[in-house]
């Protein structure tokens, strides 16, 4: 029988820890943007008031704008909270079945020796820890996708209003 070495999981799950990290540094930096860009605009929310109320047009595509942005930072809040899968084995990597479902400090201890010393149940309990982390991250970059849609959508809203701006002059 073909001897696995244990550090190919941990090393696949230290770069899975990674890629959790990008995608919620990205959340962050998309969420970061809206931010600074909401914050300018309600700071001179009554220099505007004239253009909106010079043509429906305006305020529309403001709306979409307002819209577009408040569905990106939605899916920015999405990445940083995945939904949590809850049908599987208690397994000794999981934070949640660690700290709560074998007991107490000594029971835990004795479960993760156990399995750290049967290396088949070692590598089920890694590739289980592998497999729900894949998941979160697919989540989380499929969230990532679409604040990303909607940054880019709000960002031709604001591109239409100002064309739309430029030729009314």
């Amino acid at each position: 029988m073909l001897r696995q070495d244990p550090n190919n999981f941990w090393e696949q799950l230290e770069r899975l820890e990674k890629l959790i990290r990008a995608s919620e540094l990205k959340a962050g930096v998309i969420f970061s943007f809206h931010s600074l860009i909401l914050g300018l605009f309600v700071d001179r929310i009554m220099h505007f008031q004239e253009v909106f109320n010079e043509s429906i047009v305006y305020l529309i595509l403001a709306c979409l704008w307002l819209l577009s942005v408040f569905i990106s930072i939605y899916f920015c809040f999405k990445c940083f909270m995945p939904h949590m899968e809850k049908r599987y084995n208690k397994n000794v990597f999981f934070f949640k079945d660690a700290a709560s479902a074998f007991g107490n400090i000594d029971e835990f201890t004795g479960k993760l020796i156990n399995v750290c010393t049967n290396q088949d149940e070692l590598f089920k309990q890694l590739s289980e820890q592998i497999h729900i982390e894949s998941k979160i991250i697919d989540k989380k970059f499929d969230c990532i996708q679409k604040s990303l849609r909607f940054f880019a959508l709000s960002f031709i809203f604001i591109i239409m209003i100002l064309v739309f701006w430029l030729l009314r002059l």
